[in-house]
């Protein structure tokens, strides 16, 4: 994931106007300069925003547990929403699964960081973690169909589940989304949490043979044609709903 394409996404937002009008450039400082990275968004060019996270823990049984997250916003979207998918997969009851025993110390650092943070801590055997970032940047004449799936998540409002891997916790708060999977039998734990502008994917492992999945996408779709210097207005303004919500 190259750094400059996440700081881009991050200021899409602040790219949106207030109000129809011409863009005017404006001169900035040395010191403003020296704090700017990445690229730049014209008013008018982003028609979609997408975000899907997806957490998964699959135990030495293969029972699987865990959740996808969706939201995407365009023009005619009245209200950021994310939709919940919940995932409970049986497995094996003829394999073992035994109490994990390792110890993972400190990390409470990880609490503060800014940006992207992907953690595996593993005090196991054979265990498999993942953690994703997708970015991707599409041009189009007009935004996608939106078919969202799942179970509506209002903010502060949380959704739960278990299944013989573990208990699963999704949650919509002031603080953004965040997805978090206990395992059972101390086998470990993992959370992904986007809020304030940054991600986290955070996985500890204390028990053998588990697989652990944190992914998030980004997606973006930019206008492949110049827009009307009237319509700049009509653009998306449904993004300064997710400030409201901790993004």
């Amino acid at each position: 994931m190259k750094t400059s394409l996440w700081l881009a996404v991050v200021c899409l937002t602040a790219s949106l106007p207030t109000q129809a009008q011409t863009f005017k450039p404006i001169e900035l400082k040395d010191q403003e300069l020296a704090n700017l990275r990445g690229r730049f968004v014209m008013p008018g060019r982003i028609i979609s925003f997408g975000v899907v996270m997806t957490s998964t823990w699959q135990n030495a049984k293969g029972d699987v547990i865990g959740a996808s997250s969706s939201m995407q916003i365009q023009q005619s979207t009245s209200q950021p929403q994310f939709y919940v998918s919940m995932i409970d997969e049986k497995g094996d009851p003829s394999r073992s699964q035994g109490t994990g025993t390792g110890t993972v110390t400190g990390g409470s650092g990880l609490n503060s960081t800014e940006g992207v943070t992907q953690v595996v801590r593993a005090a196991g055997d054979n265990n498999t973690a993942y953690n994703n970032v997708d970015i991707n940047v599409t041009k189009a004449n007009q935004a996608p169909a939106t078919q969202q799936q799942g179970q509506a998540l209002a903010q502060g409002q949380t959704l739960v589940g278990s299944n013989g891997a573990g208990s699963l916790s999704v949650s919509s708060t002031g603080s953004g989304m965040q997805l978090n999977i206990i395992a059972n039998n101390n086998q470990g734990s993992t959370v992904q949490r986007l809020a304030q502008g940054g991600l986290m994917q955070n996985t500890t492992l204390l028990g053998g043979s588990n697989q652990v999945r944190n992914l998030t996408s980004l997606n973006v779709v930019l206008r492949d044609t110049a827009p009307a210097a009237g319509s700049l207005n009509g653009n998306l303004d449904q993004l300064r709903g997710l400030r409201t919500i901790g993004f």
